[in-house]
């Protein structure tokens, strides 16, 4: 291995960004970069061997451009010995409610990623193999949270996964950090400041094991400035 392939797998999945103007490229680097939910997803492995993702919440399609260059970086053979194989990625959809972030998707992105304007709480879901909601449910009412999970499970195929970043509200002072944060990046977007609906951990586990699911936890990010979880939920009896 000749260089950090998570830096690699940075440069090469801001690059097509360029082409969506220079805010979307700024954004793409300084997410991917800073952000550790997408070397987890690699690391972790659980869409590894997926063919059909559907992302919710997808903003300018950042998880579409990681998951394309980490495809190339496995042929290539410069990939991490300790990691599973990327997803195949098939086939890719990615829906947000953001008209702007959606056309900047597709100003940088090959048609292959198909990408659509919708409200989460009504758009169609089609059959997928993973689902993923990463910093997503917590915009939505806790009614529209429960019905957003269950149509989310609902089109997943036969031993297909949903997969979720989630704040523990139990998480004292890093918690409140990182909802702050959250209505801040929404003030410098210029939208409408949102408020928030939380969960407890536990909360978010009863809930989705309530679905009929196994909920299993893969990374609590503890910090000074995060209370976040990333999770997986499998369709099926809790072992």
């Amino acid at each position: 291995m000749t260089r950090d392939p998570a830096r690699l797998l940075v440069e090469s999945a801001s690059a097509p960004y360029r082409a969506a103007g220079r805010t979307a490229w700024h954004f793409a680097r300084g997410k991917l970069g800073g952000d550790p939910i997408f070397a987890q997803l690699l690391r972790l492995g659980p869409l590894s061997g997926r063919d059909r993702i559907l992302d919710l919440g997808c903003g300018q399609g950042l998880l579409a451009a990681w998951l394309r260059s980490a495809r190339d970086l496995y042929g290539s053979g410069n990939w991490p010995a300790d990691w599973p194989a990327p997803p195949r990625l098939t086939q890719y959809l990615g829906i947000d409610r953001s008209d702007s972030a959606i056309a900047r998707a597709r100003s940088a992105l090959p048609p292959s990623a198909r990408f659509r304007v919708g409200d989460l709480r009504t758009t169609p879901f089609p059959a997928a193999d993973a689902v993923l909601m990463i910093d997503v449910l917590h915009y939505m009412s806790h009614a529209d949270q429960e019905s957003v999970l269950r149509r989310s499970l609902q089109c997943l195929r036969p031993g297909g996964l949903l997969t979720l970043r989630i704040g523990d509200a139990a998480g004292g002072l890093p918690f409140h950090i990182s909802r702050r944060v959250d209505l801040l990046v929404a003030r410098l977007r210029g939208q409408r400041l949102p408020r928030l609906y939380c969960r407890r951990l536990d909360q978010w586990q009863d809930l989705i094991q309530g679905l009929g699911c196994r909920f299993d936890p893969l990374i609590a990010s503890r910090s000074a400035f995060s209370a976040n979880v990333l999770a997986v939920a499998r369709p099926g009896p809790t072992p």
